[in-house]
């Protein structure tokens, strides 16, 4: 498997640093293809290279950053850009690459294609990063069936947050799935607890 395309059930789910623990339990290669949010914080790259110490040159730079803290199109649309799908090629690795979406699947890049577009074309099975409380299941359920609508393989789920063993099951059985990795609420985000949690992570392919 040459990698997977991690995307959320919503924004702010915990994407990147689900990114990160399986970059460093995969020893995988990062690309974010579409970065906005640039004028509040260094971005997704900059997270990721902290907390897996991962070279320079196996962070591969977006192909779109935008400053606005707004959807794909959005951002693009008050810097007088616009996003098209054939502006993105996989970078070339020897590795394995995670690959971290923006928002979910169904996030415009602009006026006519979604997130699930480029997941598409980018042809990678996906790793859906979702909330492990209330409301999960059904926020879940929707990603997994949008995907597979779009017959976009599905490798697995992490679940981030505190432990609900109901939840996951439910999301295991229901969304025919298998959850690759339990992410608990953490003191300290930083390259040490990343590391620990990278150990516990099924093994790719």
């Amino acid at each position: 498997m040459s990698g997977v395309f991690v995307t959320g059930t919503d924004t702010g789910v915990g994407k990147t640093l689900a990114c990160a623990v399986l970059a460093r339990a995969w020893d995988a290669d990062y690309w974010k293809p579409v970065q906005t949010g640039l004028a509040a914080e260094a971005g997704d790259t900059a997270v990721v290279a902290a907390l897996t110490g991962l070279a320079p040159e196996r962070l591969h730079r977006p192909r779109h950053e935008y400053a606005a803290p707004l959807s794909p199109h959005a951002a693009a649309a008050l810097e007088g850009a616009a996003i098209g799908l054939d502006d993105f090629v996989l970078p070339r690795t020897s590795r394995p690459l995670v690959v971290e979406g923006a928002g979910g699947v169904l996030v415009p890049l602009n006026g006519r294609d979604l997130m699930i577009d480029l997941m598409a074309r980018l042809d990678l099975p996906a790793v859906v990063v979702a909330r492990s409380t209330l409301g999960t299941i059904n926020h879940s359920l929707l990603t997994l069936e949008a995907l597979r609508a779009r017959q976009i393989a599905v490798l697995g789920v992490v679940l981030s947050g505190p432990p609900s063993p109901g939840n996951r099951a439910a999301i295991e059985d229901f969304g025919r799935v298998k959850v690759l990795a339990q992410i608990p609420p953490l003191d300290v985000v930083d390259a040490a607890a990343v590391a620990a949690l990278a150990a516990d992570v099924a093994s790719l392919g």
